[in-house]
């Protein structure tokens, strides 16, 4: 099993025919997305250079294909709209690759998405991932020889952005048989953990890039619930960054309703107090947020602590007694 995304779930991309719209649904399709389509308005009718049928709306393109799930990568000004009209169109996974969304806008998306999932179980929730974010992966088994070009590798699993599939394992591929959840505010740092924890013979049953804006969609919380919830996920690595009390929060949570092992690393140790560093949201400022007070909150509520980002994912196999 995985969160969020599967091997059936189906997917159009939003900006399909930009410059990164069109890289990226051709990476998509070639990991084994089930990518059925695309939309960019005043294109409809078309298809692009895969084949992929193009439409108008989000509307016309989940009519016509089924789609359940979307990447956005359109320009920032509009992607707050491209959000709210995949909301409007009933898609159950939003992801918004796009960054430099302004801030404004996605307060007010925000406050209409918490408005349209108010009273709904967590399991019929639309779920927002980003903005300025790598996507979701469920790595799935190879399937193919990869002997030429004509029959390469491709995987059954589903991969929803910019993230490079390759280095993700599937636990059937994996030495211990395992595999754990990934959830980070860091888009570079979710790759390098991946890459560690298939290394220590661990695969990864799906990775949530969820972004480093102040306001964005799901966040630690909601993916350690569903982490939680899925048997085939034995244990998790949670990656943080100065700024808020969102891994002070997912500490307190965890301690109170997780029982898989877990691990974490906090970056920005070195980050001056008052300087933003990187992310939007990775600020220390009023006496919250740096990087030794996240730390001291997960190791005191079970987190086993990377001092390093080389040491990401000998901390999982540490926590899952592998180490």
């Amino acid at each position: 099993m995985a969160i969020f995304i599967d091997a059936d779930t189906r997917v159009i991309c939003q900006g399909i025919t930009g410059s990164f719209g069109a890289l990226h649904t051709k990476g998509c399709l070639h990991y084994g997305t089930k990518l059925v389509g695309g939309v960019t308005p005043g294109k409809g009718g078309s298809a692009d250079a895969n084949g992929l049928p193009i439409y108008d709306t989000v509307r016309d393109a989940a009519g016509a294909t089924g789609a359940d799930a979307t990447m956005i990568f359109v320009p920032p000004p509009f992607a707050a709209d491209a959000v709210l009209e995949a909301a409007d169109a009933g898609l159950r996974v939003i992801c918004c690759i796009t960054e430099g969304v302004p801030v404004r806008d996605m307060v007010r998306t925000r406050a209409a998405l918490d408005e349209i999932n108010q009273g709904r179980p967590a399991s019929e929730r639309q779920v927002l991932i980003g903005p300025n974010c790598p996507g979701v992966i469920t790595p799935g088994p190879k399937s193919g020889s990869g002997e030429s070009a004509s029959d390469p590798y491709t995987r059954s699993g589903c991969k929803i952005g910019i993230m490079p599939g390759y280095i993700h394992t599937h636990a059937s591929e994996a030495e211990s048989g395992l595999a754990v959840g990934i959830v980070s505010r860091s888009g570079t740092l979710t790759y390098e953990a991946v890459w560690q924890t298939s290394n220590a013979g661990l695969g990864q049953t799906t990775c949530v890039g969820i972004g480093g804006d102040p306001v964005r969609g799901v966040g630690f919380i909601e993916c350690l619930e569903r982490f939680q919830a899925d048997p085939d996920t034995a244990g998790v690595l949670m990656i943080g960054e100065i700024g808020g009390t969102d891994e002070e929060e997912a500490a307190a949570w965890a301690k109170a309703h997780m029982t898989k092992p877990l691990a974490a690393f906090i970056a920005g140790r070195t980050a001056p107090p008052g300087r933003r560093m990187g992310h939007a949201g990775a600020i220390i400022a009023g006496g919250q947020g740096d990087a030794e007070s996240k730390i001291a909150a997960l190791r005191a509520n079970g987190f086993e602590i990377a001092e390093t980002p080389a040491d990401m994912g000998a901390a999982m196999a540490r926590a899952m007694g592998l180490g």
